[in-house]
């Protein structure tokens, strides 16, 4: 059964809380703490695509630079910087933006998709959408490889079959109910547990290998593979060292450097309860309590435009 992780409180009271499960693993692998359900099955959505990244670089995808490896790894903004490299990953492997199998889509970022909306004749396009950098490193893979271009997101493909064994070795974990993503792609339901194993066996990996090239692109970008304000930057920025990725519906999963990993769910999916409860988590395994930290452990509410209330990890959540 899940447990009372986040509350909102305005104004001095109790508005509401959120409900979930997290799992701590330690260096070592063990589990440091447990609450709720952490070995039931859970969609990771975008949680999930630094694994799959690491599929990609042990077939064939040969980046630019790490920058790439970010945005194949990335839920990005949709902010110009974003686009242009999607189009140049494109580009470089002979590909084009008709290629994409993702839905068109707007840019998530306010700034981003206002300027689209101004534009004459602009609208959605799939390079706008969030997963369009996961997309076009699949093709490169595809292009690499010889392999069919036009089916890349059925699961039968032979991609996504080296996605499923790569996710499978990372977690421990194998037997899936697969579902479909956002963006077209199966999607590999994971346990808390096993999402937590797999980001650590990333960031312990030997420099040089699959699994560390894709920590350390994350590490080094983290505003690639996410954009202006949004959860994963703002963490990284304010942890050295930490590698973390967000995932909808309420999942975020990291590992620190030496290997302390966890991974989180909000039963209703809420994204206002993810970035607080994580960075509480975080100074709750060890990280310094700094004020950039104790910030994002703080989610202002608002009314009127004036701080009124605060969206927080229950006090005492984690024992």
């Amino acid at each position: 059964m899940s447990v009372e992780l986040v509350e909102v409180v305005r104004s001095g009271f109790r508005e509401c809380v959120h409900r979930g499960s997290l799992v701590v693993l330690d260096p070592a692998g063990e589990t440091r703490m447990a609450l709720g359900e952490v070995n039931t099955p859970i969609y990771p959505r975008s949680a999930n695509k630094p694994l799959q990244a690491v599929a990609l670089l042990r077939n064939g995808f040969t980046p630019a630079d790490g920058r790439e490896v970010a945005l194949a790894s990335a839920s990005h903004a949709g902010e110009p910087e974003h686009v242009a490299g999607v189009l140049a990953m494109l580009g470089r492997n002979g590909l084009s933006e008709k290629d994409l199998r993702c839905p068109p889509d707007l840019p998530s970022d306010e700034t981003a998709r206002a300027r689209v909306l101004s534009t004459a004749g602009a609208g959605p396009r799939p390079v706008f959408m969030n997963c369009s950098g996961k997309h076009a490193a699949m093709l490169a893979v595809c292009a690499a490889r010889d392999w069919p271009r036009g089916t890349y997101t059925d699961v039968m493909h032979p991609l996504q079959q080296e996605i499923l064994a790569t996710i499978a070795d990372l977690a421990g974990e194998d037997e899936y109910e697969l579902g479909i993503d956002g963006c077209g792609l199966p999607i590999v339901p994971l346990s808390l547990t096993a999402l937590a194993r797999a980001f650590a066996a990333l960031v312990t990996a030997a420099p040089g290998s699959a699994e560390r090239t894709v920590a350390d692109a994350i590490r080094e970008h983290p505003w690639l593979l996410s954009g202006t304000g949004q959860d994963d930057v703002r963490l990284m920025s304010a942890v050295p060292g930490l590698l973390c990725k967000t995932g909808a519906d309420g999942v975020h999963a990291g590992a620190l450097p030496d290997g302390t990993a966890f991974a989180v769910k909000i039963d209703d999916g809420h994204e206002r309860a993810r970035l607080p409860l994580t960075a509480a988590l975080l100074h709750r395994v060890g990280v310094e309590w700094t004020e950039e930290l104790a910030e994002l452990a703080s989610a202002p509410v608002l009314g009127g435009g004036v701080r009124v209330g605060t969206v927080r990890a229950v006090p005492g959540a984690f024992g």
